[in-house]
This record gives structure tokens, C-alpha cells and sequence, in this order.
């Protein structure tokens, strides 16, 4: 395959960004999107040109540190990480667009690397939970029922990959951040700190500058875990008990 990329550069933080073509040559259908920007770094270091920065880590689609707009879309044409995403998804002499997640709380850092630590400071605030667990209990020893059980796992399976926040016309992290409450709000060991992490979370959330959710969808569209929609009502209803539980 042929293929013309545009690609954003920007030196660092405090340089203004633009895009710059290339040309690449010889891409396999098979490789994943990250094997071809290894291609291209290649092809740039021989050329003594400095190399596309990309986030990336696993490569195995449970990381979340691929963080690229590919085309308009986060991580690209199909529900999937960067990482898993492969080059049969394009056609030859395709025109693709490679830009990092576009919101005020992820700063380009260089080229398509942004800083995404506000995600850590939203889990800081209150993702965690208190009680003395000790060494590993047994299976049985709490018992939960399936259903929160399921309801929890679902939640748990975001990798924070930040696909919703680039996704939404806001820049909203409501999806994010309701998961990460709403996994351990429904567990027995997550009871204690309730109503404080999702008042904190939320307030977290907000301080770090994300904009407001109007419930699009575009969020749970991009995510490649899958995330309901509906992760955010439940994350309200939460947020609402908490407000009249909790005295601030």
C-alpha cells in the first residue's frame, strides 16, 4: 500500500503545531497502525530527520496509552485501540490525518503525545477505598451478588485511554469518571467511601477544566472497552444521593 499521511508536529507545548505530509511506501495490510508510524520513524531517522512522537506501551490494547484522532475519529475507523487497529481498515492511496486527543485538560506535549494526568488526579481524588483488606480473602468470603458483580466488571474494563474526552464535542469526561466511581460504588468494599468519591471525583473532574456533558453519545461510540451510555445517569443518580447525604 501507498499511502499519503498528514501528521501533526509541534516541537513542544509552548511552539504552535502543523500538519506535515509524507509519503510512505510498501505498508502491509497486516501491520497495526503503530507498525506503520515505526515505518515512518524509520524512513525519517535515515533521512536524519527527527521521528513522529506517539504514546504507546502495551500494544495490546489494555494500556490505553495510544491516544491518536485518526481521520477525525479517536483511534480510528473501528472500535478499537490504536494499537489494534490495522492497516487493512485503509485502502491504497489513502489521504489519513493523524492528530493527538484535541481537548483543553490534554496539553500537546510534542507531536501526538498529550498530557493526560488529569485523568490521574480525577482517580487521585477519590478512586481508591479505605478498608484494611490484608492479604487476599477468600473467593467467597464477601459475598456479591452477579449482577453487581457483572455491573462492576463492565465498569472496570476502561483503560483509560481518553477516547471519550476526544470524542465529545465538549471535551467532557463523564464516561471516564463514571466508571471509575461506578465499578467500585456497587461493591461492598467500595461502600464506605460512597458518597465522598463521587462528590470528589466529579468535583475533580471539574476543577481540571473538562467541559460539560449533554449526553451526545459520542463518547460510548469511540470507546473501545464499551462503556454504556448510560455508566453517566448512573454516575448522577450517585452524585444527587451523595449531595443529600453528604454535608460540604
Amino acid at each position: 500500500m501507498k499511502l499519503t499521511l498528514r501528521v501533526w508536529r509541534q516541537k513542544n507545548p509552548d511552539t504552535p503545531g502543523a500538519m506535515a505530509t509524507y509519503e510512505l511506501d510498501g505498508v502491509s495490510q497486516d501491520m497495526s497502525f503503530l507498525e506503520m508510524l515505526d515505518v515512518l520513524n524509520e524512513e525519517l531517522i535515515v533521512k536524519g530527520d527527527e521521528p513522529v512522537a506517539f504514546d504507546h506501551d502495551c500494544r495490546e490494547g489494555i494500556c490505553g496509552a495510544c491516544s491518536l484522532v485518526i481521520n477525525g475519529d479517536a483511534h480510528g475507523p473501528e472500535r478499537t485501540t490504536t494499537c489494534q487497529l490495522h492497516m487493512r481498515s485503509f485502502q491504497d492511496g489513502d489521504t489519513i490525518d493523524i492528530e493527538p486527543w484535541r481537548a483543553s485538560a490534554f496539553p500537546v506535549i510534542k507531536d501526538l503525545v498529550v498530557d493526560r494526568s488529569a485523568f490521574d488526579r480525577v482517580i487521585q481524588a477519590g478512586g481508591y477505598i479505605t478498608a484494611p483488606t490484608g492479604s487476599a480473602p477468600e473467593a467467597h468470603a464477601t459475598a456479591v451478588p452477579k449482577a453487581d458483580a457483572d455491573y462492576a466488571f463492565e465498569h472496570a474494563e476502561c483503560i483509560g485511554c481518553g477516547a471519550c474526552v476526544a470524542a465529545c464535542p465538549n471535551g467532557a469526561a463523564m464516561l471516564f469518571t463514571s466508571a471509575k466511581v461506578n465499578h467500585l460504588n456497587v461493591l461492598p468494599q467500595g461502600s464506605p467511601e460512597r458518597e465522598t468519591r463521587v462528590l470528589d471525583m466529579v468535583a475533580q473532574m471539574d476543577a481540571e477544566g473538562f467541559g460539560g456533558c449533554t449526553l451526545t453519545g459520542e463518547c460510548a461510540t469511540a470507546c473501545p472497552k464499551g462503556i454504556p451510555l448510560f455508566s453517566i445517569t448512573a454516575m448522577n443518580k450517585e452524585w444527587l444521593r451523595a449531595t443529600r447525604k453528604v454535608k460540604r
